[in-house]
Parts: C-alpha cells; sequence; structure tokens
C-alpha cells in the first residue's frame, strides 16, 4: 500500500473534477443537454483510443445492462448539469455525493441487502443536512436543490447497475458505454437547444470537460489500485472542498453559514457510513 502515492491521485483527481464543475458553472447559459454532449463525446475518444490501444472490445458483452446503467447515468448527469443553474457548484455537489445512501436503500429492494442500525442514524445525518440546507437556507433555489437530489437519487440507480454488471466487464468498457449513450441522448436532446459558444474560450471549456472528467476518472481509479478503500474513500470529498472554494473565488457565490452547516453534515453522515461498513468488514 503506497498512501502518498494514493493521496497525490486523489488531490489531482479532486482539482480535476473541481475543474470540471467550474467549467459547468461558467457554461450557465448553455442548455445542459449541450453541456452532456460535449462532457461526453470529449471522454469518449479519450477511452476508445484506451480500449483500442489495449484491444478490449469496446462495447463489451453485457449490452443490456450497460445500457441501463448509461441510462440512468445520462439522467443523473442532466438533472446535475441542470441544477448547477440555480444552486452553487459546490452545493450542488455535495448533494451529489447522496448518492450513496439511495443506493443503499435501493439494494434492500433490488439485491435483498440489508442496512445496519447504525447507518440509518448516519444516513438520518445526511439527510439532515438536506433539510438544513431547505428549510435553514433561505437564499438556496428550491427547485436546484430538487433537482440536484433527484441527481442522486439516478446515481445511486446506477451504483445498483454497476454492482449488477460487478467484474464481467472492463472498468474503462463500463464507462466508454456511457459516454457514448450519453454523447448520442446528450447530442440529440441539444438540437433544439442548442447555443453556439462565444469565442474561442467558451469552446476551450466546452471541449475541456471530458478531458477533465476523463483524468479525474482515471486518478481516482488509481488511488483505489495503490491503498486501501478504508484511506481514498474519504478523501473523495476533497472535491467538493475544491469545488466551493472554486465557486466562491470564480463566480463569488456566497455559502451562507446554514449552507455551510448542512453541507458538513451531509459529509458528516455520509464519511461515517463508510467508517462503519469499513469496520464490519475487518
Amino acid at each position: 500500500m503506497d498512501a502518498n502515492k494514493a493521496i497525490q491521485y486523489m488531490l489531482v483527481s479532486a482539482f480535476a473534477f473541481a475543474c470540471m464543475n467550474s467549467a459547468v458553472k461558467y457554461l450557465v447559459d448553455m442548455s445542459a443537454f449541450q453541456i452532456v454532449f460535449f462532457r461526453s463525446i470529449g471522454t469518449v475518444f479519450l477511452t476508445y483510443a484506451y480500449l483500442y490501444k489495449k484491444k478490449i472490445p469496446a462495447f463489451g458483452n453485457n449490452k443490456k445492462s450497460l445500457t441501463l446503467r448509461s441510462f440512468v447515468g445520462v439522467i443523473s448527469m442532466i438533472l446535475f448539469f441542470m441544477s448547477t443553474k440555480y444552486i452553487p457548484i459546490g452545493t450542488a455537489v455535495s448533494l451529489r455525493y447522496l448518492a450513496p445512501i439511495f443506493a443503499a436503500i435501493f439494494s434492500i429492494f433490488l439485491l435483498k441487502e440489508t442496512i445496519k442500525h447504525w447507518q440509518w442514524l448516519f444516513f438520518f445525518i445526511a439527510f439532515m443536512g438536506v433539510l438544513v440546507l431547505k428549510g435553514l437556507d433561505t437564499e438556496l433555489d428550491n427547485y436546484g436543490l430538487l433537482l440536484a437530489v433527484a441527481s442522486a437519487v439516478f446515481s445511486g440507480l446506477v451504483f445498483i447497475t454497476i454492482s449488477k454488471i460487478g467484474k464481467s466487464e472492463h472498468p474503462v468498457v463500463v464507462v466508454h458505454y456511457f459516454m457514448f449513450i450519453s454523447a448520442i441522448v446528450g447530442g440529440l436532446l441539444s438540437i433544439p437547444n442548442w447555443t453556439n459558444p462565444e469565442g474561442w474560450w467558451e469552446w476551450f471549456l466546452l471541449c475541456s470537460l471530458g478531458f477533465f472528467g476523463y483524468f479525474g476518472q482515471v486518478f481516482l481509479t488509481k488511488a483505489f489500485q495503490v491503498a486501501s478503500t478504508n484511506l481514498v474513500a474519504p478523501l473523495n470529498y476533497l472535491e467538493v472542498i475544491f469545488t466551493v472554494f472554486a465557486g466562491m473565488l470564480l463566480f463569488d457565490e456566497v455559502y451562507t453559514l446554514w449552507s455551510i452547516v448542512g453541507i458538513l453534515l451531509i459529509m458528516l453522515g455520509l464519511a461515517l457510513n463508510f467508517w462503519y461498513k469499513s469496520k464490519l468488514q475487518d
């Protein structure tokens, strides 16, 4: 186990995802469908190049499960990008991190798994964070909050479908399939809502979405490969911290005291749940 390398990889991953989130926020005047298209098409080229080099079939074997994973994933992505138009980007990212909770709840019905009593307490703490954001942060747009939570629900379904796929498919194949279908869906839906990018800067930001998203995922994977999940997973919340600071510095976003409390409660509940699960597996 190489803890130092894992931390370095997670810093790069969190920074890359924060850059992608910031680019999305800057492109707020474009439709979410158009952003999905550019986010996906950029990654498709990179994943295909990797699979071609490694001589791995690009579209896998379990096409039904891969298609289902891709469609719930693209719905989650669209809802998340839509939410960033109404609420601060850091808040949207923190709400998206509720996905493991929804995945755990879905697993009860779809995978016949059980949830321990302590986990329900930790889920309650995280949802208290959502209630604080909704009820006490009067400056937060409720529609944007609803979109972000809905995005987390569908992201939770992504976890379930990936669990069903298991190790039958190469991880890059799963990402490639997802990005390929997302590019098609985003491209078709963006046709009636197309906005021509203004100048080289907007073109650069659009093209950077796939780049940052791909490398964020690559370094996240690398971190899990060189160190234990117990060490790496909590560092994933660096994305929230980096994105919050980016929102304040680049977009003059204001986070009220209650919004900070809400975000911290969400992160605390999720971190405690992960810690508890890791203890059960020891």
